[in-house]
């Protein structure tokens, strides 16, 4: 069976010893009364939650699947039970407004407890994410009669949310949706069309489901110019707080997918619904983004919430199996075998996945700093930051909790291949996290494209400024004043070379933002090592990253090689050849 602890003493480690966000916290007013003691008690039982609660049910929920029947989709058993005591313990409201009944925690802190859900159960999460999504978006563009009708039910999990792009012809270029949306006399409009991969787009956990739909006007401009953004509930509210007749939107069935089974991945038809407009008209796509960039950090934490529990098991399994004697010698000479620590290539794939973890960590903690910065203190540099570090999140992330997870299915050996270890289960589930919400190409695309060329590289430029290699023990600082250059000198190649090669930014995209994302975690590396005590939580830390910086970061060198070339050796192929 999946087992799962939640990390308590790295998360407080990094948030109280390591980046103080106490000390941060005290200096912003809307976030002054989060003491310490507080945030560790927030801590301590999420990690309840999350590993009496909600990994117990993950197995089982993979096994059995969410059930489709007659437009009526039913969860997972035990799936209802621990969505209500999430729900029931103010979790989906944690960094909500508290004008409406949110929280208001600091983003920083909700992150690790996203990342402790995600690892718990991703499948049981995913309907709480989409939830707390379309909270931040009814937030920032909802009249005040939507935020009232909508974020008290949406922050106590009374009603849940869900975010209505996809449809079958449209991917990701939503130009070309054609979901219409009809105004009508009182000012609502009547919404028709089709959606599809509709997480929690229906299930049986709430008693309502808002649903944000995007769709087009009938004089709309054409393309992505022309899209207007729509607040279409299953319920319509009665006016009372209550839930009034059915609107006209119904699952047409479920996907059958290769993980996340016991999420309700849907296909969602719209006969006439009625739908209120958030926002401006023609600016739907903007208004949704604000959901869509709280999703795609959010997907980043499901990547790393996958490498921790892919860590948990493949190394509690590596401690206990036997199989084989070490070359120095038998470790265990009164046991028929030693354990499968004392091979070389084992700790190898545990120390990558942990070292990959760890680092994430940190990263999605800084991150985390820098949202919370933005909103709370106007902060305008750390809103850039946050922008430019989102698209890295999500992709580097998820791809490294992919990597993470395959390592750890291989360390089982055959065992990895057998549902009842769980191993594949891992695998499976954090396969999505690289496609949905934007796959990680396009993330690559909008790192290199929006976030770095389009203001010729200074918001990179300010971050690298903000690192001071004096601030870490000096056996990091030669080698982290190379992989800065690197970044640096790949930078100024895509600069200088993409106006007369304009298919290079994208034919290097992915390259670049992995050399960003592994240069920063050496970073991280670096600050936890200086910053760790003498205790055996510190000396595991300077091994790590003893590791990390001798075989991880030189993949910096190939990456750097990579991306200062042409775009030529990508789109030279013809295309009948392929």
């Amino acid at each position: 069976m999946l087992q799962y602890q939640a990390p308590e003493r790295d998360i407080e480690f990094l948030l109280f010893e390591l980046f103080r966000v106490q000390d941060r916290w005290a200096g912003i007013p809307a976030l002054s009364e989060v003491s310490e003691d507080l945030a560790r008690a927030v801590i301590t039982e999420a990690g309840r939650l999350a590993g009496e609660v909600m990994a117990p049910i993950n197995q089982s929920g993979d096994e059995a699947g969410c059930q489709w029947q007659d437009g009526v989709v039913t969860t997972p058993p035990g799936f209802k039970a621990a969505y209500d005591e999430m729900a029931g313990g103010g979790w989906l409201g944690l960094s909500g407004n508290p004008a409406y009944e949110g929280q208001g925690m600091p983003k920083v802190l909700g992150c690790m407890i996203e990342e402790m859900f995600w690892a718990a159960n991703s499948s049981l999460y995913l309907y709480g994410t989409l939830t707390a999504g379309a909270c931040i978006c009814i937030d920032s563009h909802g009249s005040e009669e939507q935020k009232q009708t909508y974020l008290p039910k949406l922050y106590s999990g009374q009603w849940s949310g869900a975010m209505d792009l996809t449809e079958p012809h449209a991917g990701t270029d939503l130009g070309i949706i054609r979901t219409r949306a009809v105004p009508h006399a009182d000012g609502s409009y009547r919404i028709s069309g089709t959606k599809i991969f509709i997480t929690s787009g229906e299930h049986d956990m709430a008693e309502n489901i808002v649903h944000l739909v995007l769709a087009k006007l009938p004089d709309a401009p054409e393309g992505s110019k022309g899209i207007s953004l729509f607040i279409v509930p299953k319920y319509l509210p009665d006016g009372s707080g209550g839930i009034g007749e059915r609107n006209g939107v119904a699952s047409g069935s479920i996907e059958h997918k290769m993980g996340i089974r016991g999420s309700a991945t849907n296909v969602m038809n719209y006969d006439e619904a009625v739908g209120f407009m958030i926002g401006e008209p023609n600016q739907g796509l903007a208004c949704m983004f604000t959901m869509m960039n709280y999703e795609r950090l959010s997907v980043g934490l499901q990547g790393l919430g996958a490498g921790e529990l892919a860590y948990q098991q493949a190394a509690r399994y590596a401690r206990e199996r036997l199989q084989g004697r070490s070359s120095t010698g038998p470790k265990n000479p009164d046991g028929p075998a030693d354990s499968l620590l004392v091979h070389p290539d084992v700790r190898r794939m545990l120390l990558t996945v942990r070292t990959l973890t760890e680092a994430g960590r940190a990263f999605a903690i800084f991150t985390g700093m820098q949202l919370d910065l933005a909103k709370h203190a106007d902060d305008e540099e750390a809103d850039r930051i946050g922008q430019l570090l989102t698209p890295i999140a999500k992709a580097f992330l998820t791809d490294r909790g992919f990597e993470a997870a395959v390592l750890a299915q291989q360390v089982f050996g055959g065992h990895g291949f057998i549902r009842e270890w769980g191993a594949e289960q891992i695998v499976r589930d954090a396969r999505i996290g690289q496609i949905y919400e934007g796959t990680n190409g396009i993330q690559a695309g909008d790192l290199i494209g929006r976030k770095v060329l389009r203001d010729g590289g200074a918001t990179l430029e300010a971050l690298l400024d903000g690192f001071d290699v004096g601030t870490v023990d000096a056996e990091y600082r030669p080698a982290l004043e190379a992989a800065f250059g690197r970044i640096r000198s790949a930078l100024a190649h895509v600069l200088a070379e993409s106006n007369a090669d304009p298919e290079l930014p994208g034919a290097v995209a992915t390259d670049f933002l992995d050399l960003v994302g592994y240069t920063l975690y050496a970073w991280f590396w670096a600050q936890m090592a200086t910053a760790a005590g003498d205790d055996a939580f510190g000396r595991g830390k300077r091994e790590c990253a003893a590791f990390y910086f001798a075989r991880l970061l030189p993949k910096t060198l190939g990456l750097e090689a990579g991306i200062c070339s042409t775009s030529a050796c990508v789109m030279g192929l013809p295309d009948e050849a392929f």
